[in-house]
């Protein structure tokens, strides 16, 4: 149910910095390390000799060492040596393009001839010094479009998240829905509103007014496979809300990269970019803090939501004008799975 032809996030730096990391992504396991000259390096998690899981062996000289009886794989799943023993038999293990960009290690799962980095979105927040980042990591029990439906349908926000980013105003402004392509964007602003708790803060940390009322913005882009980015801010009022100048405002970008593990499990990388103050690293570590509350806030409630789900798969959901966002980003992904399916309607355009 999830397209593989596409570039996943499958891990950051540090995960890999001292030993191999083995992650499921895409129903496929894979395991993840530094080989030759410390060059990232994707090889299926299974020695050919046993079965063992190679992430829980070691890299030595650029190779990947098994830990149950020694057998020493090569970056492109070639077995090299084994002690004692005559490899030129051996099986290959699957390699997969892996790319290290924008502070994540990148994979795709699929066909490796299609694999093209180009594939990979520009992020300009990535890589501009007048940008700061702070984020994290989340394994959640749900079906990955459940998270992109969360993402793409804020008016949860004035309910899951009541202490911190909700506020009543969300619910009375409906949001705009567009497709681009293979772009869905769901828009909402609100005038002339008091901003709620997460935004007083952040207010702050641009050394704005928290007390007076702002116009507030949610613009929120799908573009498949999996990736949600949200422009957020506030400014105040009178000014010209997303479009008013830097000194009037706080704007941000929410970062929400989901990568499927299975059919009801995922790997949810979150994060806020800002290009307010990028070099406080207090107010970074602030946000992070904040931000890692929030999405905490969503986990309990997607997971139950998969649960309920599975046990009631005869249940017809209701579709809302609230969820243009999440239906438009389906059908997208499902016209995606149908070529993935045919690779004739590839060629065929």
């Amino acid at each position: 149910m999830y397209p593989k032809n596409a570039w996943y996030v499958a891990c950051t730096p540090d995960e890999i910095a001292e030993t191999p990391l083995g992650r499921q992504i895409c129903g496929e396991r894979i395991v993840f390390y530094r080989g030759h000259e410390q060059q990232v390096t994707a090889v299926e998690d299974f020695c050919p000799h046993r079965g063992a899981p190679l992430s829980l062996g070691y890299v030595e000289d650029g190779n990947l060492v098994c830990g149950y009886h020694g057998l020493v794989m090569g970056c492109d799943g070639k077995t090299v040596s084994m002690p004692g023993q005559r490899v030129r038999g051996f099986p290959c293990n699957k390699a997969y393009a892996v790319v290290e960009r924008y502070g994540f290690i990148w994979v795709w799962p699929g066909d490796q001839d299609l694999a093209d980095p180009a594939l990979i979105h520009h992020l300009e927040w990535a890589v501009s010094d007048e940008w700061a980042y702070g984020g994290g990591l989340f394994h959640i029990a749900c079906d990955y479009r459940l998270m992109i439906d969360n993402l793409m349908d804020l008016t949860h926000e004035t309910y899951v998240h009541a202490s911190s980013i909700g506020q009543k105003e969300i619910d009375e402004v409906p949001p705009v829905t567009t497709v681009h392509g293979d772009e869905v964007v769901t828009a909402r602003h609100m005038e002339n509103i008091m901003p709620p708790p997460f935004w007083r803060m952040a207010l702050r940390g641009n050394n704005l007014a928290d007390d007076v009322p702002v116009d507030r913005w949610q613009i929120c882009r799908f573009t498949p496979p999996s990736h949600v980015l949200i422009e957020v801010g506030v400014a105040h009022a009178g000014n010209g809300g997303y479009n008013a100048a830097p000194e009037h405002k706080a704007s941000s970008i929410v970062v929400d990269f989901i990568t499927p593990e299975t059919e009801t499990s995922i790997w949810y990388f979150w994060g806020m970019a800002r290009n307010f103050q990028p070099h406080d690293e207090a107010l970074t570590e602030t946000i992070r803090e904040g931000q890692g509350k929030i999405f905490g806030e969503d986990l309990e409630m997607l997971e139950r939501q998969q649960r309920n789900l599975l046990e009631y798969p005869q249940r017809d959901l209701l579709k809302l004008n609230i969820d243009a966002g999440g239906v438009q980003s389906r059908r997208i992904l499902d016209r995606l799975l149908k070529k993935e399916r045919n690779p004739e309607l590839i060629a065929s355009g």
